[in-house]
């Protein structure tokens, strides 16, 4: 091994030591009292040590946030190889993968949602706002492609939309209910008993705006409900409702 290759795989091998001892303390104390200099100190290292591998603390949350993408991820190429819906049901399956990702990894996803607001986001640098971007490409691309073949079977008029602009609408709204639903008691000082109902009732409404068919009876949730658990039980293998 050369000397070049060998320096690159003990940064690297240090740019994880800090990326995993931050996800501990974040999981003791909350990544808002996450500080740079006790960091580095628990990874025996001087704190310009852990600044040269990020430039600030937004940077190193932003970096975080970027490796669990290839978890999330997972989570994506599950629908994508369901073979059992139609182009609207396995949008309605990538909102059940956002479920499911929250709630097995309700810390990664906490911090997502903090890592794009605009005050973190804006602190955060250039290159790790591309690797950020460029992570979660593949994302988007599944996603994208669940909106050509609704497009190529004829079931949706994306009326002049990208097929990206088009998914803008279902990723908002399942992005901002996700949000919503990790504030504690939230929910319930709004009175709103099950939020994950009410997000299928929301997805369904705007996917029927769109005219995305086959369109679906609003009045009765019942046949949205079946179709999450059988979403569930086949592509994600669980079997509660």
């Amino acid at each position: 091994m050369g000397t070049q290759e060998r320096k690159l795989r003990e940064r690297e091998a240090r740019e994880a030591l800090f990326l995993d001892t931050a996800e501990r303390m974040i999981a003791e104390n909350g990544f808002m009292k996450l500080q740079m200099g006790p960091l580095a100190a628990a990874c025996d290292y001087a704190t310009g040590t852990l600044y040269q591998h990020f430039q600030s603390k937004e940077d190193l949350l932003l970096a975080m946030t970027s490796r669990e993408f290839e978890v999330h991820l997972d989570f994506f190429r599950k629908v994508e190889r369901w073979q059992g819906g139609t182009p609207r049901e396995r949008m309605i399956a990538i909102a059940v993968a956002e479920l499911e990702f929250a709630r097995r990894h309700p810390q990664h996803m906490k911090l997502k949602h903090y890592v794009l607001t605009e005050a973190v986001w804006e602190q955060t640098s250039e290159a790790r706002r591309t690797e950020a971007l460029a992570c979660s490409g593949p994302m988007s691309e599944i996603v994208n492609r669940i909106v050509r073949d609704a497009v190529e079977a004829g079931d949706l008029d994306t009326r002049g939309l990208s097929l990206t602009a088009t998914s803008l609408g279902p990723w908002s709204l399942c992005e901002g209910m996700t949000a919503l639903g990790q504030v504690q008691g939230l929910m319930e000082a709004l009175q709103i008993a099950d939020s994950e109902r009410l997000l299928f009732r929301h997805l369904q409404t705007l996917l029927n705006g769109m005219g995305w068919q086959p369109l679906v009876e609003l009045s009765d949730d019942g046949e949205t409900a079946a179709l999450v658990s059988r979403i569930r039980k086949e592509v994600f293998d669980i079997s509660r409702p």
